[in-house]
């Protein structure tokens, strides 16, 4: 690969993809509460939404840190399966929490689904041959199967910029949104203790009579 090529594909992953992962995380977000998530599906679908997040945020992070190797692309292809899976366990969970999910907020999701598999695409196209090493094991490499630092650290103002990023627009939104989920269901149990202890009262008065 070319010096131009490889430098186009990583300002890509670095000013495209990741940054572009931002806009439907919080557009998604947008969705949750626009369908009232909170008297839907609940705390149950606002958590796989943060397990999503995590199966996306930690491969982001060793790769924002560490070398590229067979232990790194396992842990994202590992991390990629497992997201994909946790997106088929979200729409069945808020399908039967009874939440609409709209053909927007579907045409969302499909952005969320392809961005982790351009990236690690564009990141195995960068890495050859640490590709080549996985397939073969990671035969004759003795770091191949540990986390390295990276050689030329990225550039701490960078770092810092993707940091914000991800507080401002995936972690604050999406635990005000479990905790929105969580406050809601208290209320909601809390009602149904009521109604409970009414109806016992109830009960109870007309048999005393």
């Amino acid at each position: 690969m070319s010096d131009d090529v490889q430098d186009a594909t990583t300002r890509y992953l670095m000013y495209g993809v990741l940054p572009g992962w931002f806009v439907p995380g919080l557009a998604d977000w947008v969705m949750h509460r626009r369908t009232a998530i909170e008297e839907t599906s609940g705390t149950k679908e606002s958590v796989i939404h943060s397990m999503m997040m995590t199966e996306v945020g930690l491969p982001i992070a060793l790769t924002l840190l560490c070398e590229v190797n067979p232990l790194l692309l396992s842990v994202q292809l590992g991390a990629t399966a497992a997201h994909e899976a946790t997106a088929l366990w979200d729409v069945r969970t808020a399908v039967r929490g009874e939440r609409e999910v709209t053909p927007l907020e579907q045409h969302i999701h499909s952005f969320l689904e392809t961005l982790p598999f351009a990236a690690l695409a564009s990141l195995m196209c960068l890495h050859p041959d640490q590709v080549r090493s996985l397939l073969r094991g990671g035969r004759g490499d003795p770091r191949a199967w540990r986390l390295v630092p990276r050689r030329t650290p990225l550039p701490s103002g960078y770092l810092a910029a993707i940091a914000a990023g991800v507080a401002a627009f995936v972690a604050l939104p999406y635990a005000e949104e479990l905790l929105r989920c969580a406050r809601a269901g208290r209320r909601r149990r809390k009602a149904r203790r009521r109604e409970a202890r009414r109806a016992e009262e109830f009960t109870k008065g007309r048999t005393s009579s």
